[in-house]
């Protein structure tokens, strides 16, 4: 790994994992991801801000060798996940006097996941100022992004803000910068839809303190540092706020062909009335597209067969997901099949318990769709389309 430099005595040393393809044994990287670390020199201190996951750390240790750092005062902690912090005792076991700087709330939770001594940390506050010399850090917290204790560090004689997984990206390149690049925003919008999605109220919030300061450029813990910060937080804004776009995401499977032959028509339904369709088949389907689907989407349809009465397993993870990720999805509904009796409707819509979405009557056919059961699915296109409207800006 290179060695790369932010500005004057401001330099990335993380590691990137290009062949990484699942996270927390849950999130798909279909194009990696990095785990960025930054060295931050002033005239009498120096401060390692964040380090990398314990896989990565002889990348982190070569990329400190190569600049030559006998010596370290401090190590920034951001967030407490270990793709971030689980090098620290590594860290501080070659830099022994080294002093971890941390909040309140991330203090434990590294003592709880580390096991690293009371008398190793620094423990600061909100708005706290840390001086390196010539430089300063101020340290921002930014709680529930997208755990309790995660804070900023701001440089402020650079202007450099360092985020953690704040406007992350999971995305393996050698590209230092963002830039303009038209592939990153759908990449950070995804890994919003995965990670950030939940807190978007609080994250609402925090932009604002964003807003406040003045930034030349945003470096996050993952993916490239953002030297046009204005597009990424435009985009967020976009993504937290309240407005919903004309589509509706359709999380669907058969077992034998009958919710099929719906699913099918009620697509062409909906395109009919100019709405956009974004079908997702839940057999092998990329959980980080779907996420991704739904951050806009002002309507999701779940459509299932029925098993054991209930909802086909694959719907109900869906739906455990979507309820996870809270959307601001604005209408939901279901469409299925069943051969003696079905709870799949009640089952799946105790299931968004977290979403604030006004259910559409659902459409369920007895066996294979009949006439009537077609004329209800191009009633519900009729009942979206109307909804949409008058929900438009």
């Amino acid at each position: 790994m290179a060695v790369r430099q932010i500005k004057p005595d401001v330099y990335w040393v993380g590691a990137i994992d290009w062949d990484r393809r699942l996270f927390d044994e849950l999130i798909p990287l279909p194009d990696g991801t990095s785990y960025n670390a930054y060295l931050v020199k002033g005239s009498e201190k120096t401060a390692l801000i964040d380090t990398v996951d314990p896989t990565k750390k002889d990348h982190l240790f070569r990329n400190l060798d190569k600049l030559g750092l006998d010596n370290l005062d401090y190590v920034v902690v951001n967030h407490a996940e270990q793709d971030h912090s689980g090098t620290l005792p590594d860290v501080l076991a070659r830099y022994p006097t080294a002093k971890i700087v941390t909040n309140a709330k991330c203090r434990p939770m590294l003592q709880d996941l580390l096991l690293i001594p009371d008398e190793r940390f620094v423990e600061i506050k909100d708005r706290d100022v840390l001086s390196l010399g010539d430089r300063s850090l101020e340290f921002i917290l930014v709680p529930w992004v997208h755990w309790p204790e995660t804070m900023m560090t701001y440089l402020k004689e650079e202007r450099v803000l360092f985020t953690c997984d704040f406007f992350g990206t999971h995305l393996a390149t050698g590209a230092l910068f963002a830039g303009d690049d038209p592939t990153i925003l759908p990449a950070a919008k995804r890994y919003y839809a995965e990670i950030m999605m939940p807190y978007r109220n609080n994250i609402k919030k925090h932009l604002e303190k964003v807003a406040e300061l003045d930034v030349d450029i945003i470096a996050p813990s993952h993916g490239p540092l953002h030297n046009r910060p204005e597009l990424i937080i435009d985009a967020y804004r976009d993504w937290v706020g309240d407005q919903t776009k004309n589509e509706v995401v359709i999380a669907h499977l058969s077992m034998h062909g009958s919710t099929q032959r719906m699913v099918d028509y009620f697509i062409d339904a909906l395109i009919d009335r100019d709405i956009a369709v974004k079908p997702f088949h839940l057999t092998g389907v990329d959980l980080g597209r779907l996420a991704t689907a739904i951050v806009d989407a002002s309507t999701i349809i779940l459509a299932s067969p029925t098993v054991l009465v209930g909802a086909h397993p694959g719907a109900v993870s869906a739906a455990y997901l979507i309820n996870a990720l809270r959307p601001k999805t604005k209408y939901a509904s279901f469409i299925g099949s069943y051969g003696w009796g079905s709870k799949a409707v009640e089952q799946l819509t105790g299931m968004l318990s977290n979403l604030k979405v006004e259910i559409i009557e659902p459409v369920l056919a007895k066996g294979y769709p009949r006439a009537e059961d077609f004329a209800a699915l191009d009633a519900l296109a009729d009942e979206i389309r109307a909804k949409h409207a008058a929900s438009a800006p």
